[in-house]
């Protein structure tokens, strides 16, 4: 469709006001530096700061002679584009000044002293800043920085009041062009909803040898996309995929360099759409699927196609007019193969009534986008009577096929007949506003119409979920005072008081109080640690407690809101408090409490001491930490640019089995689609009543670390069935796990992935999902593999780590917080499909999962087996000319011991060539044998499905109980054994057997002599030869140093 704008005259552009611009400003307060290196020669420094960002620099004042300066100092930055802040780079730079030095009158520089780099996703919007240390980085591999910079960043918008320009034609002559205003960068690679693009080559003359290229990020939307969702920061509302159509600019054309290939597009006429190629592993491995290629070799591939355009009968019902007499109209839209109905019409206050409204879109399968002779029926029916007011029959041969970035249609109206039939009695009058189109689920109308194949909508569209935001708060119980204790304790009783804290449905109590007899006190010292969502609006609720008796009495309690609690990014000293303690009536005071409540409300029992803080240096686990998919801290100011995009095409499923039944002889399956990577959940439609589900819907998520896990689940869809106050949970299906870091970058991996279920009857397979996968990585080589040298986890995890069991804890808290947060969601995401996602149970005990871990380590160390039974052949002379060699190598290496170390490392280069051509050629999805799925046994798989504590007969639990005994027996002894060997070790010195020690100590006196008498090259040849003598000068007895060492005593002997 061609719109056109026409165009105004100069007088008329005078005249029209100008509204104000909105300013975004970047703030960069400088506060102070720690442990700055002495750069004048005299013991110290002359430190100053210069910020530069996007083309703007600044500096502030000069701390004379200070390794500890302190600014406090505020840089104002104009932030020229905030549509792409998020890309452009703060570059923070500490200089020595050499005015103030011993050398201020030579022409060296500024001595350099350290930068911090930041980038537009570390900056806090304001209102949620906060103070950060940066470690101060090194320009060059040479350079000797060390310290650190507190800087506090933030931006906001402000609006602008601008003075009208007059109009020009044509810049003027005199004015000189800026070339970097006219040279448009060339697009380089798509990210996420993003246009990645290098800056033009620089002219010779210019010195940009410091300056590395800038990336532009251009928000634009790929054309002809399909079905795509955007990550985002918070909630969106209903219409933001409309919302990210809207930003699109008509003419941008994505250029993408990595490698797509036209099979995955699926493209083609009729017949069969994908094609399976037999893999000899098995049913239970991922299968390669195989697509028709296009047959015009100039089609164009956009880099976002990994799904299958599906054709749809797009119609938009808007509103009627001029009705006959009707109470409740609605719509009936109806083809060859679907039919739908709209909700009831709506009238405007103060509008006449035969002018319903419905403002509704309905998205139609097509099998035949271009079909001959189909009509389209679109009638207006009243629904108490269900009496026809009229309708529209259209022709599909006519309807406009619209691509995208067109915009959107506009509606037409019809006039509305009377039908051929005659059963259609009654008065026909008026006309309906609609417009069709035919259209993939790249439309943007797409999200939010009602699909012919999914009736029950609030639970069958496919919705993107953002994660909450969770924090850890740590509590620091230290003291309390002036506690009202009971007087009347048995003599040499110490009170027993203990602090319980809670926080929502988590609850810590501490140890016992030791008292100070001096102040009558109470000190503890602890750190508790909790969970916190936002928005942070629960409060904590600190209860003291006296259990010297049986009787729990409470002594005081203090209610913390958590939106007072002071938030930390890092290490830093956080201020204690005091904390009054009250009592109610309602807090046991009737049974017994010290405290009584007064007249004018709670009575004063005390004060304790706290440190409370959130902590935003920590990442917050939600899932197990072997399947984690996100490792970023909680505070979006530490966070890391994105090193590449995932891009996910869930094609759909094949042979699912059934999961509910309809009537006698009827069975079908609701299937939907979950993933999940980092705080972005997204959902598929569910297509109802099919066991080859074809969703086809294509999903994004930067990522900021490639050691990453991304979580598939298919799961049955029970709730669009169940009412309002009823919850029927969704059956789990199968998921599939694919690791980012054994992806390629920028290659498509399209395969099948069987979904397997491990039920109390044993493993079972439940179908096939269809994927593709691409691992885009925009990022240069360096910057990519940089991310393998850096922690895992964020830095407070090693300055104040978290103990194991307190960490599987907090994580057992956020899968709650997670999931209830995501079951408020509409439509709802299930507390079962988060926990099977999440691998809530990942902790339980199972056998089997004992079984696999132990064949993992006996594979892990099937090396070192392999190894020594090499050796073992080489000694035995079981191939001569293997052994002649290895002792011509041997000799070489005793004469030459340089070589060693370098032979041993091109030794492992070569390995690994060697094993380059078994490598992996897809990603691996799950694996039955390594799980000792296929041969788990019955009454294993029992124990595994039981729940805590048990609800079987008390002779199964016997048997099971007996069962792990003799296992822990086993474990026993093995653990008994390596003891035994540690003590035989130590009771060579021990002299807890004097003649062999004796012995010991003379053969090593012996031993002595000999090496520094004999040329030790001399002895290292003597003793290979030894140990590779041939076998008709071999013993088969044991040597006698194993004999020697058998006969050591241990201390197994004193164990009762």
């Amino acid at each position: 469709m061609t719109h056109t704008t026409p165009s105004n005259p100069p007088q008329q552009q005078q005249q029209q006001p100008h509204n104000p611009q909105l300013v975004r400003k970047l703030i960069v307060e400088v506060i102070d530096a720690r442990d700055l290196l002495p750069k004048d020669g005299q013991g110290s420094s002359s430190t100053y700061v210069v910020a530069d960002f996007d083309g703007q620099k600044k500096r502030t004042s000069t701390k004379y002679r200070d390794l500890n300066p302190a600014w406090h100092e505020s840089l104002e930055f104009v932030v020229s584009d905030p549509e792409h802040m998020d890309s452009e780079e703060l570059e923070i730079e500490v200089f020595n000044d050499k005015k103030y030095g011993s050398n201020s009158g030579s022409g060296r520089k500024n001595h350099f002293l350290g930068r911090v780099k930041l980038y537009g996703t570390q900056f806090a919007k304001r209102g949620h800043e906060g103070l950060v240390y940066f470690q101060l980085e090194k320009k060059s591999v040479f350079s000797w920085i060390r310290g650190e910079i507190g800087l506090r960043i933030y931006y906001y918008d402000e609006l602008v009041e601008e003075a009208p320009q007059p109009p020009q034609d044509s810049p003027p002559e005199d004015q000189p062009k800026n070339p970097e205003h006219t040279k448009k960068p060339v697009p380089m690679v798509v990210e996420e909803n993003r246009v990645f693009e290098m800056p033009p080559p620089v002219d010779v003359g210019c010195d940009a040898s410091n300056s590395p290229p800038v990336v532009v990020i251009e928000q634009s939307p790929p054309p002809h996309m399909v079905h795509f969702h955007s990550e985002f920061q918070a909630q969106p509302p209903e219409g933001h995929v409309q919302g990210a159509e809207a930003h699109h600019v008509q003419g941008t054309e994505a250029h993408y360099t990595p490698e797509v290939r036209k099979m995955q597009m699926g493209r083609g006429g009729g017949g069969e759409r994908v094609r399976f190629v037999k893999r000899p592993n098995g049913d239970y491995s991922p299968r390669v699927i195989k697509g028709k290629l296009a047959t015009d070799p100039t089609e164009k591939v956009h880099p976002y196609d990994l799904v299958e355009p599906m054709q749809f009968l797009f119609v938009r019902i808007v509103k009627a007019r001029g009705l006959a007499h009707h109470e409740s109209p609605y719509v009936r839209i109806r083809t060859s193969n679907a039919y739908v109905k709209s909700k009831p019409g709506t009238h405007r206050h103060g509008e006449p009534t035969d002018s319903p409204e419905w403002h509704q879109v309905f998205a139609i399968g097509l099998n035949r986008p271009e079909a001959v002779g189909e009509t389209l029926e679109i009638s207006v029916w009243d629904s108490p009577t269900d009496q026809f007011l009229g309708g529209v029959c259209l022709d599909l041969s006519d309807v406009l096929k619209r691509d995208q970035p067109d915009s959107p249609l506009a509606p037409y109206w019809c006039r509305l007949e009377r039908g051929a039939a005659s059963q259609h009695l009654g008065r026909v009058s008026g006309e309906i506003q609609l417009c069709v189109w035919i259209g993939t689920q790249a439309d943007d109308a797409f999200p939010e119409a009602w699909c012919s194949d999914a009736p029950y909508v609030a639970h069958t569209r496919s919705k993107v979920y953002q994660s909450p935001k969770l924090w850890y708060l740590r509590v620091t119980v230290m003291e309390a005072q002036d506690l009202r204790i009971a007087p009347n304790l048995p003599p040499l009783t110490a009170p027993e008081i203990r602090v319980n804290v809670k926080l929502g449905f988590q609850s810590v109590r501490t140890r016992r109080g030791s008292m100070n007899n001096h102040s009558a006190s109470f000190h503890w010292n602890e750190d508790l640690i909790f969970v916190a969502g936002e928005p942070l609006e629960d409060s904590l609720d600190v209860v003291v407690e006296d259990r010297t008796t049986k009787e729990t009495v409470p002594l005081g309690h203090v209610i913390v809101p958590l939106s007072s609690i002071e938030q930390r990014l890092d290490e830093r000293y956080v201020a204690a408090k005091w904390y009054p303690l009250e009592i109610s009536g309602g807090d046991g005071a009737g049974a017994g409490a010290p405290c009584v409540c007064g007249p004018s409300g709670p009575t004063y029992c005390g004060r304790i001491h706290l440190r409370l803080c959130l902590e935003g240096g920590y990442h917050v686990l939600d899932e197990a930490a072997h399947v984690c998919s996100d490792f970023r801290p909680t505070a979006k100011q530490l966070w890391k640019p994105a090193v590449g995009v995932l891009e996910l095409g869930i094609l759909g499923a094949r042979g699912l089995l059934p999961m509910k039944s309809k009537g006698a002889h009827k069975s079908s399956t609701d299937a939907y689609c979950v993933a999940k990577y980092g705080k972005k959940w997204v959902r598929t439609r569910t297509i109802t009543d099919s066991f080859d589900p074809r969703w086809n819907e294509q999903y994004t998520w930067q990522v900021y670390d490639p050691c990453t896990v991304l979580t598939i689940g298919v799961f049955d869809n029970w709730r669009m069935f169940a009412d309002v106050a009823e919850d029927r949970p969704d059956t789990c299906i199968g998921k599939v796990r694919i690791r980012v870091s054994t992806l390629e970058s920028n290659k498509v991996y399209t395969n099948s992935y069987p979904l397997l279920a491990l039920l109390r009857t044993g493993l079972k397979k439940m179908g096939e999902i269809e994927l593709a996968v691409r691992f885009a990585c925009p990022s240069l080589l360096p910057d990519t593999c940089a991310v393998y040298g850096q922690p895992l986890l964020p830095r407070m995890h090693y300055l104040r780590p978290l103990g194991v069991a307190q960490q599987e804890a907090l994580r057992g808290a956020a899968t709650k917080m997670v999931a209830a947060w995501l079951q408020r969601s509409e439509p709802p995401l299930g507390h079962e499909v988060v926990r099977y996602m999440l691998d809530a149970d990942s902790h339980a005990w199972s056998m089997r999962k004992s079984k696999a871990n132990w064949f993992r380590i006996v594979a892990v160390l099937a090396w070192a087996v392999g190894l020594a039974k090499w050796l073992d052949d080489i000694r035995r002379w079981r191939n001569p000319v293997t052994t002649v060699l290895v002792h011509v190598l041997y000799l070489v290496l005793v004469w030459y011991p340089d070589l060693i170390v370098p032979t041993g490392f091109l030794y492992v280069f070569l390995i690994g060539v060697w094993y380059y051509r078994f490598r992996p050629k897809i990603p691996a999805g799950m694996d039955t044998r390594l799980s000792q799925a296929e041969t788990v046994d019955p009454d294993e798989l029992e124990e595994e499905f039981d729940t805590i504590p048990s609800s079987k007969p008390s002779d199964i639990v016997r048997a099971r109980y007996d069962r792990l005994r003799m296992l822990a027996a086993r474990v026993q002894t093995v653990l008994g054994d390596f003891a035994t060997q540690g003590e035989r070790v130590q009771a060579l010195v021990s002299w807890r057997d004097p003649r062999a020690t004796k012995l010991f100590i003379g053969v090593c006196l012996g031993i002595t002599v000999i090496l520094y008498a004999v040329p030790p090259k001399m002895v290292a040849v003597a003793l290979g030869f030894y140990y590779l003598r041939h076998p008709m000068f071999r013993d088969p007895m044991p040597p006698v140093s194993l004999n020697f060492f058998r006969r050591l005593p241990s201390l197994s002997d004193r164990l009762m």
